[in-house]
């Protein structure tokens, strides 16, 4: 079965442009951020059920983790991303454990595969940050085939994580025109209903993540080397803006400290879906 699309268009929407290039500045180092939320992973993934056999989608792969964990109960699994240089990272991590996964370029937005080309779907913290998210939701329910399943692994908007993006938020310029919808926005039920309710049997479940680093400093020397939109931000200040911006992300992290470091509690939703 064929389940790539041919096309000689990009496989990236125009207005994705400039947010592949930020994601992708974190390269090979997202990995460790991805590190930091391997919990929340793992518990995707355990919804999921993966079976043997059967070909699994993971939407926004970024460097990868959770097809590696995928792959490692099944052998038919792709990963899709637009960020190109974590795809490059996705792929040598695979190798060096011997994975064979699949790993393209690819939009969430307006995927490059074939209607129902998967029996199971999942995006964990990935999908959320789609531009427009009905257009993602739609895309998500186009490729998992009926009785095929869906596992998106998203972040509260009442959680850690939405007050560590308000930090960062205000760093950033302000954005020309309507800015996008809130990622955290994936995070209330009714509006996963509206995106995705029509297409899909929804079931949801509240999660913890815990993120550990020896200290706050840690935190910082991560996040602004591999998740992009802190990287690229903390690159374009200014010396002292940067230096302001690092005080206050790691001053957030100090309020979590403990005997061993610092321990952040993220609050998070799994959804599991159906398709009808």
């Amino acid at each position: 079965m064929t389940i790539a699309r041919q096309s000689t268009e990009s496989r990236v929407r125009a207005h994705n442009a400039g947010p592949s290039a930020v994601w992708s500045s974190g390269g090979a180092a997202y990995d460790r951020i991805s590190h930091g939320i391997l919990d929340a992973i793992e518990h995707a993934v355990n919804r999921l059920e993966p079976e043997g056999a059967e070909r699994i989608l993971d939407v926004a792969t970024g460097t990868g983790w959770a097809a590696r964990r995928l792959a490692e109960r099944n052998p038919d699994v792709t990963g899709v991303d637009f960020a190109p240089e974590m795809l490059s990272a996705a792929r040598r991590l695979a190798s060096t454990r011997g994975l064979d996964i699949t790993f393209m370029e690819g939009d969430a937005e307006a995927l490059p595969f074939e209607d129902g080309a998967f029996d199971a779907v999942i995006s964990t913290f990935g999908v959320m940050f789609a531009q427009h998210p009905e257009d993602a939701a739609a895309e998500l329910s186009r490729v998992c085939r009926p009785g095929g399943r869906l596992v998106l692994a998203v972040w509260t908007p009442d959680g850690t994580v939405h007050d560590m993006f308000r930090i960062i938020k205000g760093y950033m310029p302000k954005p020309e025109g309507s800015p996008p919808p809130s990622p955290f926005e994936w995070g209330s039920r009714e509006r996963v209903r509206e995106l995705l309710g029509e297409a899909f049997d929804l079931r949801f479940e509240h999660g913890t993540s815990y993120y550990r680093e020896p200290d706050a400093d840690a935190a910082w020397r991560a996040f602004s080397a591999g998740y992009g939109p802190v990287r690229t931000l903390a690159d374009k200040l200014d010396a002292d803006r940067r230096e302001q911006f690092r005080k206050e992300f790691t001053a957030f992290h100090e309020v979590f400290a403990d005997e061993f470091g610092i321990t952040v509690p993220r609050t998070y939703l799994v959804i599991r879906g159906t398709r009808r």
